[in-house]
């Protein structure tokens, strides 16, 4: 048996950070609710689980994601995991090819060169030399560029770089230090035994030439030992947590487990698979703005932490562009709305005023018109909808015309679950009431909680998707402008639920539209997020003149939007006049009755 006192600190940490992980995994599990662990364990004996294996492979070990957001960072990532991964596959390969024996000791791929200075005579020995030199060579490119983007982060287009606690500071410095100590060590062995390839064999003579290596082989060893010791020990407390645990996070995920309104252990997975990469950071318009480390890295780092404060709990526009672009697939905006009912007061409501402000005469319509409370603060919005609407035949009923309560989202935003439920349960009885089989909004926020919060029976629309039908449907025809506009996608109705098709058609058919770099999933927050409870008027208004000036780039007639809270805001800061979609299209409609 190989063995020397030099493997006990790999040894001893990796036997820690089994145990640790063990029985945090567990307790996990233990946390998550019954049907969840029901999905859980029904996913083993799915094709699922295939494609979960595959989506590790993907996204966990090449990553995917990150090199279609940024080449360089991904390359960095992919070389580090993949790279770690090949040199532990093929060297168990070598190892048993040399030894020939069905079972070794764990730490022999890891130690071969030390213990068998004979590396020849073996199935595919020179093979298995190239390759293992090959890959530590892509570990070492990959500790420079590490290094390089820590101190340098725009080498990699990074505006900055995460901040790391200790645990952090140590589990990388550890990691920077891991495959320059193999290569060393293996070198001067390589220089005492001639058992290296092109890297460690070339530079083994080289150090041979000036260098004792009969003294410092053995204590180069021990360092690459106790530099793996310390990465496994401090893993669980650093950032590197995300590497075991996001491979649970894509197996529960494509068991169709999700982030529910209660911390579960779904929770406790999703938080620790962050690997703050510093992605979200780029891509929140926030870091723009403000100092404060609010972005969603520093979010999860507070969870972790234990010291999620209000205000970084507050202190976000719910854009969903942070969300979008987590390589790690971290629904952060489900999960910061969670933690903010740690801060919300519980209040209730009285709603007996309804009685006397909605009469609702029960089957009689088709569609109902809820305008929403941003559409009554732009009433041009709702003014163009109602003739829309009247133009199309459908018998409607314009359910808060007279007034009416919130459709509930804002509650929700600031974390008040139990009166928004309050507010669900008065709407969801008028809209029954009603009969009607469509449900059109006019407000993004409206339509994301109708649609996927209210459980509703009927269809829910938001005004876009509704005129498109009525156009395809010859209810209304439009007559086409010379006007050069562009679209902004509206951040609840473009990321949160993939309306970017519709828009884009009916203004082709009344405008000449034109692409930006801003959109779709890539597309700006307007800034007057109702989201954000910390952020001044003056951070606001930056972030609305920037998302403008870039829409503006072209010099369009007009910036159209599908939202009446963004065309609210940036009508404010805009020398380029705003129009929502419905605007357009209600005066295409007039212009034709001109004729």
């Amino acid at each position: 048996m190989n063995f020397d006192y030099f493997v006990l600190p790999f040894c001893i940490g990796a036997l820690i950070l089994f145990t640790i992980l063990s029985t945090r995994y567990a307790m996990w599990i233990v946390k998550l609710p019954r049907i969840d662990k029901r999905k859980a364990w029904l996913g083993i004996l799915k094709f699922k689980f295939i494609g979960s294996i595959w989506e590790v492979f993907r996204e966990s070990l090449l990553h995917r994601k990150i090199f279609k957001i940024n080449a360089m960072l991904g390359w960095m990532h992919m070389s580090f995991a993949f790279g770690w991964f090949l040199l532990i596959v093929i060297g168990a390969m070598e190892s048993k090819f040399h030894k020939s024996r069905v079972f070794n000791m764990p730490y022999d791929p890891i130690f071969l060169r030390y213990f068998e200075h004979n590396t020849h005579g073996f199935f595919f020995a020179e093979g298995f030399t190239f390759i293992m030199d090959l890959i530590l060579l892509i570990l070492l490119t990959a500790t420079i560029l590490a290094i390089s983007k820590r101190v340098y982060s725009n080498l990699f287009g990074l505006k900055r770089t995460t901040k790391l606690i200790l645990g952090d500071k140590i589990a990388l410095y550890s990691l920077w230090t891991i495959f320059p100590l193999r290569f060393l060590a293996e070198s001067f062995t390589s220089g005492l035994y001639n058992n290296g390839g092109f890297l460690t064999g070339t530079f083994g003579n080289i150090f041979a030439s000036f260098l004792p290596l009969q003294m410092l082989e053995y204590p180069f060893w021990w360092a690459y030992s106790s530099a793996l010791c310390l990465f496994f020990i401090f893993l669980p407390f650093s950032r590197y947590m995300h590497i075991p645990t996001e491979i649970f996070l894509i197996y529960l995920r494509n068991c169709g487990i999700r982030t529910s309104k209660n911390h579960t252990g779904y929770t406790e997975f999703e938080i620790y698979s962050c690997s703050r990469c510093g992605i979200c950071i780029d891509k929140c318009q926030l870091t723009d703005v403000m100092q404060n480390k609010t972005q969603g890295v520093y979010f999860i780092q507070q969870i972790r932490r234990n010291i999620l404060s209000s205000e970084t709990a507050y202190n976000c526009l719910l854009c969903g562009r942070c969300t979008t672009y987590c390589p790690v697939g971290i629904d952060i905006n489900k999960v910061r709305l969670l933690k903010r009912h740690d801060f919300a007061p519980e209040n209730g409501f009285n709603f007996n005023y309804l009685d006397e402000k909605v009469t609702v005469a029960p089957f009689e319509y088709d569609v109902i018109y809820f305008a929403g409370c941003m559409t009554h603060l732009t009433p041009t919005i709702k003014n163009s909808m109602v003739k829309i609407l009247n133009k199309s035949g459908d018998r409607y009923i314009f359910l808060d015309k007279e007034g009416s309560i919130c459709c509930g989202k804002p509650l929700l935003f600031a974390g008040n679950e139990k009166q928004a439920r309050e507010l669900k349960y008065e709407n969801k009885k008028l809209i029954n009431k009603t009969g009607a089989k469509t449900l059109v909004t006019s407000c993004p926020i409206c339509y994301n909680i109708f649609k996927n919060e209210y459980n509703l029976t009927i269809e829910v629309l938001h005004h876009s998707q509704y005129i498109k039908r009525l156009i395809e449907n010859k209810k209304i025809t439009l007559s086409k402008s010379q006007l050069n506009v562009v679209y902004h996608d509206p951040c609840e109705l473009s990321r949160t639920n993939n309306v970017y098709d519709e828009p884009r058609e009916i203004l082709n058919a009344i405008a000449n539209l034109q692409t930006t770099n801003h959109e779709k999933d890539n597309a700006l927050c307007c800034g007057g997020s109702l989201g954000n409870f910390v952020i001044s008027e003056t951070e606001r208004n930056k972030i609305t003149n920037n998302m403008v000036a870039k829409l503006s780039e072209h010099k369009p007639d007009v910036i159209v939007t599908a939202c009446p809270l963004c065309k609210k805001t940036m009508n404010k800061q805009s020398d380029v006049p705003i129009n929502d979609i419905s605007e357009l299209v209600s005066n295409a409609i007039l212009q034709e009755k001109n004729y």
